[in-house]
């Protein structure tokens, strides 16, 4: 890569306002994933850091969306608890028993969240 399109990257990752950020994230955690779940005999090695990944990025949604000076409105942080829950669960449940199927679900609130995040950037 150039060192114009090295500058233009940068500039371009620094431009993102918070929302985008965030949905990139969640986007990258996803693509990871369905890569994993599109190929599961070649990529099941690489099952626990998609999901180490993907519990970091949840980790630090969730906390942030709950923390108490939040400002979202409460449903919306008790929403948000909710389903860093269940995405927690759901991710012990595929390290403990790996199944390409357990994945589906955590893909599709990634992509399903970080759309949110789009269309109210």
């Amino acid at each position: 890569m150039s060192y114009g399109a090295n500058a233009y990257a940068r500039t371009a990752q620094v431009a993102l306002t918070p929302r985008e950020a965030e949905a990139a994230v969640l986007i990258k955690a996803a693509v990871r994933l369905q890569a994993i779940q599109d190929n599961w005999d070649a990529q099941h090695p690489t099952l626990d850091d998609a999901l180490a990944f993907n519990r970091k990025v949840w980790t630090i949604l969730s906390t942030a969306a709950t923390e108490p000076d939040a400002p979202l409105p409460d449903e919306l942080k008790t929403s948000m608890a909710r389903l860093g829950a269940f995405v927690f669960t759901r991710t012990f449940d595929a390290m403990v028993e790996p199944s390409a199927d357990k994945l589906t679900a955590l893909i599709q609130i990634n992509r399903d969240l970080a759309s949110g995040l789009r269309d109210n950037s």
